[in-house]
Order: C-alpha cells, then sequence, then structure tokens
C-alpha cells in the first residue's frame, strides 16, 4: 500500500478512537445510547396501544326483561366496559356522563322484548363522553357489533336478505390483531431518530464548547477525516442501540422478527446517516448545546408525527400524507414494519431503500458542507 493512504488510513482510526473514548467517558452520552431508548421503548409501547378496555358504563333497564338482561350481559362480558351505578333515571345518568363519572350510559326501552318477538326496531339510547373522541367513537363501535351479534343470536328463525351472504375473513401477518405489533416497529425507528439526532449534534457542540475543534484544525488532518470519524464511532454504538432495542420489543411484546437481519440492519444504518447528518447539521447551525436542544425540537416533532410511526397515514389529511412523502423516517418506518412483520427483502421495500439513500446522500453532504465551512 502506498504511504500517503496508509497515513490517512492511521490518522482516521486514530481519531475514530479518540471519538470512541469520548463517547464512553460522557455519562449523559451513553444514557441517551442504551438506557433512554429502553425507557421509551416500555412507555410509548405500552402507553400508545390503541385498544379501550373498562369503560365506565351505566345502564338503566326498563325493559327488565330476559332479552335486556342478555343484552346486558352482552355488553359486560368482554371486559369492555365495567357496570358501574346509573342513577335510576335518565337525568342522573345524563348528568354523570357529563360530569365525567361515566364514559357511556345506555338507556334500555321497555318496549325491547315485545318488539323484538314481533320482529320490530328497537331504539337504544347511548350517551357518550365526547370528549375524548377516539373513545367514544371505539365505544360506539363496540356497543353496535355487540348489538349486532345479539340480535343475530336471538332471531334465530328470520333471515335478513342483507346478511345472508357471510363473509369469511383472514387476517395476513397479524391474525391476533395486536396492536403493538404495529406501534412498537414505529417505536424503534422513532427512538432510534431521537437518539442518532441528538448524540452526534451533542458530540459535535461538545467540542465547539471545549475548543477541541480548533485543536483538531492545528493537526494534518482534513475536515473530512475529522466528520468521519465522528460518523464510524456513532454509526457503531447506534446499531449496537437498534439491536438491543429489537431484542428487547421482541422478548417483552412478542413482536415477531421474519425478516432478515442484513436486510434489516443494512437499512437501519442508512437510517442512522440520515439521523447523524440532522444532529450534525444541527450542531453545525447552532452556537451552544442548549440551542442545539431548543433546535432540535422544531425538527424532529414534525418528523416524528409525518413518519406514520405513532399514527397510520391513512388518518392524515391529503395534504400531511403528500409532506409526509419528504420525511425520511416514513420509508425507515415502513421498512422496519415490512422486515419484521412480513419477512420483506430487499425486492419488496427496495422503492423505500432508495428513498432512504437518497435522504442518506443529501443530508450527509449538506452537513459536512456545513460543518467545513464551519471549520474554517
Amino acid at each position: 500500500m502506498p504511504i500517503g493512504p496508509l497515513v490517512k488510513t492511521t490518522r482516521l482510526g486514530a481519531l475514530a478512537r479518540k471519538e470512541m473514548r469520548q463517547i464512553m467517558r460522557d455519562k449523559q452520552l451513553i444514557f441517551i445510547l442504551f438506557l433512554m431508548p429502553l425507557i421509551q421503548l416500555c412507555i410509548y409501547g405500552y402507553a400508545l396501544s390503541p385498544d379501550v378496555n373498562h369503560l365506565r358504563i351505566g345502564i338503566i333497564d326498563h325493559s327488565a326483561s330476559a332479552t335486556s338482561r342478555g343484552f346486558i350481559s352482552a355488553l359486560v362480558e368482554n371486559g369492555v366496559f365495567d357496570v358501574l351505578p346509573s342513577g335510576g333515571n335518565e337525568k342522573t345518568l345524563g348528568a354523570k356522563v357529563r360530569g365525567g363519572k361515566l364514559d357511556v350510559g345506555v338507556v334500555i326501552p321497555p318496549e325491547l322484548e315485545r318488539n323484538y318477538k314481533s320482529n320490530k326496531v328497537t331504539d337504544i339510547q347511548v350517551l357518550l363522553d365526547g370528549v375524548d373522541a377516539n373513545t367514544a367513537g371505539i365505544a360506539m363501535a363496540y356497543i353496535g357489533q355487540i348489538a349486532m351479534t345479539y340480535d343475530r343470536l336471538i332471531r334465530t328463525g328470520t333471515q335478513n336478505p342483507l346478511q345472508r351472504a357471510a363473509p369469511q375473513v383472514s387476517f395476513v401477518y397479524n391474525q391476533g390483531l395486536v396492536s403493538n405489533w404495529f406501534f412498537v416497529p414505529g417505536v424503534i425507528a422513532l427512538v432510534l431518530n431521537l437518539v442518532s439526532t441528538l448524540v452526534s449534534s451533542a458530540a459535535v457542540v461538545r467540542e465547539k464548547d471545549s475548543g477541541t475543534l480548533e485543536q483538531l484544525l492545528m493537526t494534518p488532518v482534513s475536515s473530512f477525516q475529522i466528520l468521519t470519524a465522528k460518523i464510524i464511532p456513532l454509526a457503531v454504538l447506534l446499531l449496537i442501540n437498534v439491536s438491543v432495542s429489537l431484542a428487547f420489543s421482541t422478548f417483552l411484546f412478542h413482536v415477531p422478527f421474519r425478516g432478515n437481519l442484513l436486510v434489516f440492519f443494512s437499512v437501519s444504518l442508512l437510517y442512522i446517516i440520515v439521523g447523524i447528518s440532522i444532529g450534525i447539521f444541527l450542531a453545525a447551525i447552532s452556537e451552544n448545546q442548549r440551542q442545539t436542544l431548543l433546535t432540535s425540537f422544531f425538527v424532529n416533532l414534525p418528523v416524528i408525527q409525518l413518519s406514520g410511526a405513532i399514527s397510520p397515514l391513512e388518518s392524515m389529511p391529503p395534504f400531511f400524507q403528500w409532506l409526509s412523502l419528504l420525511d425520511p423516517l416514513r420509508y425507515y418506518c415502513s421498512c422496519v414494519r415490512a422486515i419484521l412483520l412480513k419477512g420483506a427483502g430487499f425486492d419488496a421495500i427496495w422503492p423505500d431503500v432508495l428513498a432512504l439513500a437518497v435522504f442518506a446522500a443529501v443530508l450527509l453532504w449538506q452537513s459536512s458542507t456545513r460543518f467545513r465551512e464551519q471549520l474554517k
């Protein structure tokens, strides 16, 4: 090997080792790298579940018949609703719902059993606390589904022409409809985004605050070598972070891993480069660590919200769905879910991987340009 490349490689290795030692000595960075992701994974993994259970329901049964008692049993048997005292009349029931003491109020009319026997439609009044629109909508859907199921059970001798065709539904990839299987891969991506930007920006700002960047400029190394030496140790540590998060989610939340580890880590490395590039850019345009942290909130929060990590992209307005195409985390979330849940390979996720590669190249070029300008 010629002397020039060998010297450059030796310098780069020395800088990378120096950077690794600095990171390992910083207890705050170690906490952000390894402990904070596990804490966030636990919090988000449990807190983001859309499943609603143990809603407080008050029931007034004016029918007091076998049919109404069967309907009430159907409401509470699956654990979604817990029956609490209703107050005995509609006025008190409505006041309890408005006051937040009950989530749902149900009033069963006296003609319920008579109408069932004569095949007439019966209106059942349902009162919902609409402050939490999501919970109210889920509660209404539960009650409607339970009412339809119970109606089919007791009307054994009748056939509704609209219900003669019974669809046989099978769910692919998530037969049990476990909500954590959707959220936890998104949380892995979310945590990687936060950690990669925070750690890389903190590493650069620390050099600026301590004045070691100026000292490095006096050594026979180029700005490219300085930047590369910062990226390599962070990338290695962040890959370890991803491995720990993946093992933790598989063990704690039982999220399946059906794909290829090499594909998963290759895609993760691409996004690590994206996150580190964002962090270096934020550090380059900021004067100190406090300013970097505040600026990161204006970047990370929109990136997370538009990525589909927390809520499905389909639930967003059309404008924000189009805007999310400019969000690199969107493509990484899509890749992680496809690899973990579907066992997808490069042949299935190559459009998202290509988009990630473009983002990585552009953001790395922008951040390195800004970094080199700062060193001049």
